[in-house]
């Protein structure tokens, strides 16, 4: 039986990729604003991409016999105030969910916990990709600062992301 601190920091895990979810959701309607619909498009299949990790780990916890507990999700950032602000916030975003992931295979380890660990390192895997993503949009981003032009240059490149 999984034990109780490996599910307590798994649904902890669950809460966070719904915010990741919300957040991202949330910082597409700004390039709506703007008309981007690029961007907007990227970071709603980043959402969605979000929304399907908690549900993994959903599946898993249930799979495991443990108990999952939905709690409150925080309220997605507004008030964006430029492309680069939002990008750089997800690249911190994407440091800060392999820093709790890390955590997390951390603790599997500690509990000998074997099954958790092996689940856990498609997440690793993710996260490499995940982060090296949002790095690469965030550095073409500063190259090009706020030119119009080469931004909506960008925005035609992130509306290419296919649906998962």
């Amino acid at each position: 039986m999984i034990k109780k601190s490996i599910v307590d920091a798994l649904n902890k895990q669950v809460n966070a990729e719904f915010f990741a979810s919300y957040e991202y959701l949330g910082m597409s309607t700004y390039f709506d604003y703007q008309n981007f619909s690029g961007f907007a498009h990227w970071l709603r299949v980043q959402s969605h991409e979000e929304y399907s990790h908690a549900m993994k780990i959903f599946s898993y916890i249930m799979e495991v016999g443990g108990k999952v507990k939905l709690t409150s999700i925080k309220e997605a950032t507004a008030n964006w105030k430029s492309t680069l602000e939002i990008f750089e916030a997800v690249y911190k975003h994407e440091q800060g969910v392999t820093k709790s992931i890390y955590s997390l295979v951390d603790l599997c380890i500690q509990e000998k916990d074997h099954a958790t660990n092996n689940f856990l390192q498609w997440f690793v895997r993710e996260q490499v990709e995940e982060e090296s993503t949002a790095l690469k949009i965030l550095e073409k981003i500063k190259l090009v600062g706020e030119n119009k032009g080469a931004l909506f240059m960008l925005d035609r490149e992130m509306a290419q992301r296919a649906n998962q």
